[in-house]
């Protein structure tokens, strides 16, 4: 097999092994607050959001030290450690409590760090120049298939249910643990790239530790100088100015996240006005998010049209999409379908409620999602290579920042306000891109100037 084609088999890999883990963690993260409405036991008195807030609030304070921990045991291991603590976090539910709920919600916290931070360096270093956009659509398109097999699994597992029972949730958890396992073994089916790193694509993955040292001279350094260095690195790159500016983007990225991931459906599920299959919806709105999210990834990144045409177009479309989606659920869901009780709520928007309105605005979100994430995967790749994985680890400490805020949030504000917010955010998200990609665009040309 020739370097490129390992390099992209890994890439495959990659995707595959995060569409097993996330299959599962993505299905859990939609349905866990209706699950936890429906608990007969008077024990548990845990909040989905409040775990979500939890988990992205670790999330983002790990951030701080997972490119250390990446350094130290590699990207391997760190994906395969950080999978089990997801799958925790999973098989929990299957005898849920209040104290194993909230340590867990901390564990994954902790674990989401390093596992994304990982995989941004996996990416990175088996990309090029010219494959980052390509490499990155394929890992999102295969990503986000996992919200196509979960959800379709949870839409006929309940179909016709009214109240979910101590058994359908067993049995429907212990089916995601045994996928999330899956998930993590496959990482170790990633190999080491054959391909030698010009001086502009070096970076300081172990994945590439053998080959740069050997033609050191100088000592290894140790264990915690590596750690430091990688700390040093992102605090230095956060503070950069394209990361500044590519950070009200991602911070938008976070905050729908929470909207799409776990807000959106429990509204869904809690619309009377749909029938009585509400909660089976909440399954098929998810179907239709990840469709969004494979077609997005799809034209944008193995096509390669986001190269052809810039990204900016891209990002366009993403906030257009993501605009006519909060009108459109704006018009068709009631304002207090996030608070409403397991019972769920009569009361009605502007229009009469339509399943058929309701899947578009799924879609809608998934399609304008994976605009924003390609591009930011790309841009950040590119303009990171060197340091890419302190450079994904700010990233995923900015979104995880936003998507604990909107998690907190949640459990007080109206569907509006929310819907407010985020229409704010994107604005000034796609804004600050655009600008980021002008500067990134302008450092690319100079450079290929100063090469002639």
């Amino acid at each position: 097999m020739t370097p490129e084609g390992k390099m992209l088999l890994n890439i495959v890999i990659l995707g595959f092994g995060f569409m097993f883990m996330f299959t599962a963690f993505q299905t859990c993260g939609n349905i866990e607050q209706t699950v936890i409405k429906s608990f007969n036991s008077t024990e548990f008195h845990g909040s989905g959001y409040t775990s979500m807030a939890i988990i992205y609030g670790v999330f983002s304070a790990s951030n701080l030290i997972a490119p250390s921990v990446v350094t130290v045991i590699g990207p391997q291991l760190s994906m395969f450690f950080s999978g089990l603590l997801y799958s925790g976090y999973i098989a929990m539910f299957i005898y849920p409590y209040t104290w194993s709920f909230y340590t867990a919600s901390v564990l994954v916290g902790v674990g989401a760090a390093v596992l994304w931070t990982a995989q941004g360096n996996v990416l990175a270093i088996n990309s090029t120049d010219n494959t980052i956009g390509r490499n990155s659509g394929i890992f999102w398109a295969l990503l986000q298939f996992s919200l196509f097999f979960g959800n379709l699994y949870i839409y006929f597992s309940w179909h016709g249910h009214v109240h979910i029972t101590d058994k359908d949730r067993q049995t429907v958890f212990i089916s995601l643990t045994v996928i999330s396992l899956v998930g993590c073994f496959l990482f170790f089916l990633i190999r080491k790239p054959d391909r030698q790193p010009s001086p502009s694509e070096v970076t300081e993955s172990l994945l590439q530790a053998e080959s740069i040292e050997s033609v050191e001279s100088s000592p290894r350094p140790g264990l915690c100088s590596q750690a430091l260095d990688a700390f040093l690195q992102g605090c230095k790159i956060f503070v950069t100015r394209e990361m500044l500016l590519l950070s009200i983007s991602i911070g938008y990225t976070g905050l729908e996240l929470t909207f799409y991931s776990g807000v959106y459906g429990t509204c869904i599920g809690a619309m009377t006005g749909f029938g009585k299959d509400a909660k089976s919806l909440i399954g098929i709105s998810g179907i239709f998010i990840g469709i969004g999210e494979i077609l997005g990834g799809g034209v944008f990144g193995m096509l390669n049209k986001s190269q052809r045409f810039g990204r900016n177009p891209v990002v366009l479309l993403g906030l257009v999409t993501h605009f006519v989606a909060f009108y459109l659920i704006f018009l068709n869901i009631a304002s207090d379908a996030p608070l409403a009780p397991e019972a769920g709520t009569d009361q009605q928007a502007y229009i009469t409620p339509s399943v058929a309105v309701a899947m578009l605005c799924s879609f809608l979100l998934g399609l304008g999602d994976s605009c924003f994430n390609t591009q930011l995967l790309s841009i950040i790749g590119l303009m990171f290579r060197e340091n890419s994985a302190p450079a994904f680890a700010v990233f995923k400490f900015i979104q995880s920042i936003t998507a604990a805020l909107a998690f907190f949030y949640s459990n007080y504000l109206l569907l509006h306000w929310q819907l407010l917010i985020l229409v704010v955010a994107g604005f000034l998200g796609s804004m600050s891109f655009f600008v980021a990609d002008w500067f990134a665009e302008s450092a690319r040309r100079q450079s290929d100037y100063d090469s002639i």
